[in-house]
């Protein structure tokens, strides 16, 4: 059975409503039997922009350097459809026989996030429009609203023709739907229309629409649907959130869409996968659905800069979503930049210590982007494992040398296990109320927050879990960081209350249960439905600035003895009070509290602590909770994580991310380094050098 064109209707929900209804059909056919043996590494490869005779000289020079995999085609619609309707696929079958016959494995990525230059040139339409009015250009990638139904008929055709010509090539392991998705701001006829719809499907009537918004505030109320505005001008807290939650919806609707087309064709041992950035847009759980795993794209800094935190981050975020492992579809080879002002390439080492710094946190595989530095375009200087001379260097040396090793024993990190007892609750809806309604200068306020929090644990080797607050899975773990939960449903913030009342450790931010789930501040006394639990209530807030906290209540250095950004004017009732304000003011409200209730203990912050600061409350919590281990006596730049491998043996990673050769004490049970396959015993010292990396298999 195949979905014919069904994209014939003006709107998004027609559109999707046709196309979904009939493709998920399909969608438990999508689910995988997928099995890793061994992690992959490789990078992304486009022989399209190479001379013809490259070819063999790349994939000999692959073979060379161990390399197992390459993933392909997510940008060359022109190159499989150079005009309508003529499709072409020798060119690129030629690539994936060569690659086969070298051993390397195979990802497709759909094409469809750079359209070919007849496309715009026929329907001009398809391009992106912003909210106000302005139009976007052909002549840059992902200029595309996807909600566009002419759009989406050719990208069916392009994705079905792919799929049904590769899916029984043996090279070929998995696919990636599209490339990096995001809205890109659009707001076009059909996409504002879209929106329209989704807003009468979940309010019914305007009536409704206009008690739930407040539209009454400066007269706004409707009468009609007729009378509902376009986003540009609109000033509404709620609308904006709605319009928010709508373009996460039309991104998964979009990827899902994709992915059943794909799980049509595909193989019952190939994935479908997307390679999601962790910009907070996506809803990477409603998107991933139907999806197999998830791949990642992250370009941390490097030098001086390469600290492992991002990617622990990205990973701990990701294999979250489906409570598996991930792959990392991109990552930095050389250097990165759309021009030569950033041009900071790994030093020595730093390339392999990445690849296990990803693996630590449950990558499967690593690839590069890309394998080949460009002549030409935009990308120039975001630099591949090859430069533009197209010769072994420096990073191709290393980068055989990891593959080397991965191919000696990755067999015992490959499906590696993590089974963390903290998790950070994360809220889109937060994250978008806040840049909304921001409370500091600048934007992604929540996001520094979450990344905050996780970069107090990750500085002291504490393994962290994700949960997610439409569908949190509090009993899973023993505590629960919750940053700014501005945006939240009564039935969530009961949910925590229940969660720490049956014996569970919270640490809370300030802002957290100020406004209900569409937006709108609660008329109660702050914070609301969390104020039993809390043990304290406030009827006032203010921006600060750096105060201190009086007598130094953590005892750490005077510079770290500091909060920022907000403070929450906290009234006691039953919680104890951690820290005061160092001020004449602020000095009667107490900065930091802590409540017993029940049979658990909620810690909130009322301010913004410092970075040592928010290190020192954590680590408190946990040791209160009983999970704190004597990994954490281990700190920045030293950091270590495990997990248990397929051969049920417990696996530690230890790193050090900085240029002086470290050591510290072995405290596990005997096991085998494997970099070195040398036994290594309780207490004995390992020795880790500059940028280096030690692995512990416990026997």
């Amino acid at each position: 059975m195949k979905i014919r064109s069904l994209l014939l209707h003006a709107t998004f929900r027609n559109i999707y409503g046709a196309v979904l209804g009939a493709s998920l059909l399909f969608a438990g056919q999508v689910s995988a039997q997928v099995k890793f043996d061994n992690i992959l590494y490789g990078a992304s490869y486009y022989h399209e922009y190479m001379p013809t005779e490259r070819l063999e000289k790349d994939v000999q020079l692959m073979q060379d350097a161990g390399v197992s995999v390459v993933r392909l085609a997510e940008s060359s619609w022109s190159g499989f459809e150079p005009q309508e309707g003529k499709f072409e696929f020798a060119w690129m079958d030629r690539i994936i026989e060569r690659l086969h016959k070298a051993g390397i494995k195979v990802i497709v990525g759909t094409p469809t996030y750079s359209i070919p230059a007849w496309l715009w040139k026929k329907h001009p339409d398809i391009l992106i429009q912003y909210a106000d009015g302005r139009k976007i250009g052909y002549g840059i990638r992902q200029n595309v609203d996807f909600t566009n139904p002419t759009f989406l008929k050719y990208a069916e055709i392009i994705v079905r023709k792919i799929a049904e010509h590769y899916a029984k090539n043996p090279a070929v392991i998995g696919w990636q739907v599209d490339n990096e998705t995001l809205t890109r701001n659009a707001a076009n006829p059909s996409f504002q229309a879209g929106f329209l719809n989704y807003i009468k499907e979940k309010f019914k009537t305007t009536d409704e629409l206009n008690r739930i918004w407040g539209l009454n505030y400066w007269g706004m109320a409707l009468n009609n649907w007729d009378e509902f505005p376009d986003r540009q001008s609109v000033t509404n807290t709620g609308y904006k959130l709605e319009w928010e939650r709508y373009k996460m919806k039309v991104i998964a609707d979009y990827l899902t869409w994709q992915t059943n087309i794909v799980g049509e064709y595909k193989r019952k041992d190939q994935f479908v996968m997307h390679c999601f950035m962790t910009t907070p847009e996506i809803d990477k759980p409603q998107t991933s659905r139907a999806m197999d795993l998830l791949g990642l794209n992250k370009y941390p800094p490097v030098q001086d800069k390469c600290t492992g935190s991002e990617y622990a981050m990205a990973g701990d975020y990701l294999r979250s979503v489906k409570n598996k492992n991930y792959i990392v579809t991109e990552t930095t080879g050389q250097t990165t930049g759309w021009d030569s002002k950033e041009q900071y390439p790994p030093y020595d080492g730093q390339l392999r210590l990445n690849v296990y710094s990803n693996i630590g946190s449950g990558a499967n595989m690593v690839a590069y982007w890309h394998w080949h530095s460009l002549h030409y375009g935009q990308e120039t200087y975001w630099k591949g494992i090859l430069s533009q001379d197209l010769q072994p260097n420096r990073v191709y040396k290393e980068m055989a040398t990891t593959a080397k090793d991965l191919k000696k024993f990755g067999s015992h990190l490959v499906n590696l296990k993590i089974k963390p007892e903290v998790a950070i609750l994360f809220s889109y809806d937060s994250n978008h109320a806040l840049n909304i309604m921001p409370y500091k200068d600048g934007s992604d306020a929540y996001r520094s927050q979450t990344d905050q929090l996780h970069r107090a644990l990750y500085n002291n080797s504490v393994a962290v879990d994700y949960v997610f607050a439409d569908r949190p899975k509090l009993k899973d773990y023993k505590m629960i960081i919750v940053p700014p939960l501005y945006t939240a449903s009564d039935s969530l913030l009961n949910a925590l209350s229940d969660y720490v009342k049956d014996g569970g450790q919270v640490v809370m931010m300030f802002k957290s249960g100020f406004t209900d789930q569409n937006n709108m501040v609660r008329p109660v006394i702050a914070p609301g439905p969390l104020r039993q639990a809390c043990g304290f209530y406030y009827q006032e807030f203010a921006n600060i600035k750096d105060l201190k906290l009086k007598n130094n209540p953590f005892a750490i250095a005077e510079k770290d003895n500091s909060v920022t950004d907000w403070a929450e004017l906290i009234i006691p009732e039953t919680a104890k009070p951690l820290a005061y304000y160092d001020h004449p003011f602020y000095s009667r409200y107490p900065a930091i509290t802590s409540n017993q209730f029940g049979k658990g203990t909620l810690v909130y912050e009322g301010c913004k602590p410092s970075d040592i600061l928010q290190e020192k409350i954590l680590l408190a919590a946990m040791e209160r909770a009983g999970i704190k281990t004597v990994d954490q006596n281990i700190h920045f730049p030293l950091i270590t994580k495990q997990g248990i491998n397929d051969f049920g043996r417990k696996v530690h990673f230890y790193y050090n991310y900085s240029g002086q050769e470290r050591s510290l004490s072995y405290i596990h049970k005997d096991g085998k380094e494997l970099t070195t396959d040398q036994s290594v015993k309780n207490g004995g010292q390992i020795i880790l050098a500059p940028w280096g990396v030690k692995i512990v298999e416990e026997q």
